[in-house]
């Protein structure tokens, strides 16, 4: 019993692995019918160093088809399929801006540069391609140094020195000014030191809720009480 059991089971496994390897042998011809085009440009850095070719590399969509760099700078990305891709040059040493390439099914190629935030702005470039170097990647953050302005400009400083600024400098352009500067100054120093003196809040608090009225009594008994003597 147990052998056409496992005769079955065999069977069965090399049927599904038959069919399996036709639908994909089938898949890799429909992908085989798809024209394909090819991506050609050129590389332009500042760089000294001449193995920075070995060092660079073409990616189109982030790595889904890749290209190297050849001696001279030139480049070629064969068996791209139509449609619209990002390409782009990796170098550790140099920083490059991405372009957007459109292909379409004949095989008509434009470029244009890449806009995130309007992708329905159209800027075209020239075809091949060509990048040029924008500068050089910052992979570490300087450290801070002491500086004397972060010094002078601290708060706790500021609130020392311009009052002693002030001190020290005001007396001197008073003394700088003229005799009439002086004079008006010290005029509106006066005016100001014999102004009325203000009524005291609490006084007028304390006048108010105790009643003016008892007050006003006071003062006029006294001279009854003086007549009365007389």
């Amino acid at each position: 019993m147990e052998e056409p059991a496992q005769l079955v089971q065999f069977l069965l496994c090399l049927f599904l692995f038959n069919w399996s390897s036709f639908s994909s042998a089938n898949e890799i011809d429909d992908y085989n019918d798809k024209p394909e085009f090819k991506i050609e440009g050129k590389v332009y850095i500042s760089s000294k160093d001449k193995e920075w070719t070995l060092n660079s590399r073409v990616l189109v969509d982030g790595g889904e088809y890749l290209g190297f760099v050849r001696t001279d700078g030139s480049f070629v990305v064969h068996g791209v399929p139509s449609g619209s891709y990002i390409v782009e040059i990796a170098n550790p040493n140099a920083l490059f801006e991405p372009l957007r390439v459109d292909i379409t099914s004949k095989g008509k190629i434009r470029a244009r540069r890449v806009n995130f935030l309007q992708p329905t702005l159209v800027k075209t470039v020239n075809y091949p391609l060509e990048f040029r170097e924008r500068g050089q990647p910052n992979y570490f953050q300087k450290r801070e140094q002491l500086r004397l302005t972060d010094f002078l400009f601290n708060p706790m400083v500021l609130t020392m020195i311009v009052p002693l600024l002030l001190i020290m400098v005001l007396p001197k352009l008073m003394n700088a000014a003229d005799a009439d500067t002086q004079k008006e100054m010290q005029n509106q120093m006066n005016a100001l030191n014999n102004r009325p003196n203000m009524p005291d809040p609490a006084e007028l608090l304390s006048n108010f809720f105790s009643g003016g009225s008892s007050a006003k009594k006071a003062v006029k008994a006294k001279p009854t009480t003086t007549s009365k003597r007389k």
